[in-house]
């Protein structure tokens, strides 16, 4: 039997097929339509930021990450108590969870503890060239964790899970606010010359994300900064004008390979491949700190760099390192980079050149605060002068504090109950402390309250203009976000 046809000689059959395709078409033209309006409302190009939800206070974030567990209770947060019970039978009134059986006798805090600053903040000796910025940071004493478990740990900071497979925030910040310039990456990551901390490169790695968004790695202490920016070989290189006109051709040819596909993983790596093109150029001048004038170098410890450093873990050489760092981190956001993260230690290995310091506070701790702190203050101070810090936010942290027993005599456990975090710039109240930890700094002082991780990050990316709750990403069918389903904006440190 024939198919009916109607007067003007289609089939019903070919009415149904015309229809269903239109009405698909004009469905696809929304959905692409709205998927426009939604990238065009949370990523900015070609240097416009525009705010998300809100007016922003700030356009760039440096991380400065503390790997293994920093002291908090022989850095920043004094203790009396434990200098009247020292070597005391550690009593905490309660069972205590601990990574390594560390509950020897109270331990007093390595370093003596002196005011500073006009807020008066206490702060060890180790760190004390922390002191002349002192008045810029809030710090942030009743931090709590989730795990004494350092890879879990550094991924709940780094990346607001405890799991793989979700972008840090670096990545999120690059996703809403896009690039400041096209020739940098948004996301730079400057992690520890000697190995990388736990996780490795999931700590910034974009995860669903696009992939353009992940942390691009460089290493300011190497010969060869940025692997594979050029050809290795002498015999490779080409005239500049030959080699622009081979990427020109390049993008032509990509771009036409792209109109007859929708990849978003052939976009990114087209993406990258330009970057990469630009880095070319605008990398090696920003990484160059011998234009610097002396008087900036030797604020970082960088005027005089020694051929070679001793064996053992030592204080200049730290001092070096991390301000080299914290040079280059400036240099990167002066030229449009919007998030750096500065890791200071690697992972577990001895002799240590990390932060855990389960046997030896003093010999571990020592040298790598000495340094951190020269550099910090050089970075807060170097930001305040040349006017970034305004609308720049420097985030110091780390995965977990140290217990206020001793272990072994002379290093400290794990302690996630609680740690400090302190912030600077970028609409921060300076000079401040937020929370407090118990008599004994093993816990929040009001249990019930303590800071997670998830209200810092709500509180930059609110600092950013972006409302933490609306960044979504749908992902597996659930609609992620930075801060997961928690969080608050920490409204008092602002």
């Amino acid at each position: 039997m024939s198919p009916q046809r109607d007067p003007v000689g289609s089939t019903r059959r070919d009415f149904l097929k015309h229809a269903g395709g239109g009405l698909g078409s004009i469905a696809l033209a929304v959905m692409l339509a709205e998927e426009s309006a939604r990238a065009s409302s949370t990523q900015a190009t070609h240097g416009v930021v525009s705010p998300l939800h809100h007016p922003a206070k700030a356009k760039r974030v440096i991380q400065l990450f503390m790997a293994g567990g920093a002291s908090h209770l022989d850095l920043y947060d004094f203790k009396s108590e434990l200098v009247k019970r020292h070597g005391q039978p550690a009593d905490f009134g309660e069972p205590v969870e601990t990574f390594q059986d560390g509950l020897g006798p109270w331990l007093a805090p390595i370093w003596p503890f002196r005011p500073h600053g006009e807020c008066g903040k206490p702060l060890a000796d180790i760190i004390a060239p922390l002191g002349k910025v002192v008045d810029q940071l809030c710090f942030i004493h009743n931090m709590v964790g989730k795990t004494g478990v350092h890879s879990q740990a550094t991924l709940l900071q780094t990346t607001g899970f405890q799991r793989p497979g979700f972008p840090g925030m670096g990545c999120w910040v690059s996703y809403a606010l896009g690039s400041l310039r096209d020739e940098l990456p948004t996301f730079v990551v400057l992690p520890d010359g000697r190995g990388l901390a736990s996780n490795g490169t999931k700590n910034w790695d974009s995860a669903f994300l696009p992939t353009q968004h992940q942390g691009t790695v460089i290493y300011p202490e190497r010969p060869t900064p940025i692997v594979d920016l050029f050809p290795k070989s002498e015999s490779l290189h080409f005239p500049a004008r030959s080699d622009k006109a081979g990427l020109e051709l390049l993008k032509s040819l990509n771009q036409e390979h792209l109109k007859s596909r929708s990849d978003g993983r052939l976009d990114a790596r087209i993406q990258s491949y330009e970057l990469a093109a630009g880095m070319q150029l605008a990398a090696p001048e920003a990484l160059d700190i011998s234009g610097e004038p002396k008087h900036i170098l030797a604020m970082y410890g960088l005027d005089d760099i020694p051929s070679s450093f001793p064996t053992e873990i030592n204080s200049r050489e730290e001092t070096i390192l991390f301000s080299r760092k914290c040079l280059v981190a400036r240099r990167l956001l002066e030229r449009g980079v919007r998030f750096v993260q500065i890791w200071s230690g690697n992972d577990n290995g001895f002799p240590r050149r990390n932060w855990d310091s389960h046997e030896d506070v003093a010999r571990d701790h020592g040298p790598l605060a000495a340094g951190m702190a020269h550099g910090a203050a050089a970075l807060v101070q170097d930001l305040r002068q040349s006017g970034l810090l305004e609308d720049t936010i420097v985030l110091w942290t780390t995965e977990f504090g140290r217990m206020p027993s001793s272990q072994g005599g002379k290093g400290r456990d794990h302690n996630p109950f609680v740690f400090t975090n302190w912030l600077a710039g970028g609409g921060i109240k300076g000079g401040i402390s937020h929370g407090l930890s118990d008599e004994f700094g093993y816990k929040p002082a009001d249990r019930e309250n303590g800071t997670q991780v998830y209200d810092i990050h709500a509180t930059i990316l609110h600092l950013l203009g972006i409302d933490h709750t609306k960044l979504t990403v749908r992902n597996n069918g659930i609609d992620r976000r930075l801060t997961d389903v928690h969080g608050h904006v920490i409204k008092e440190i602002l």
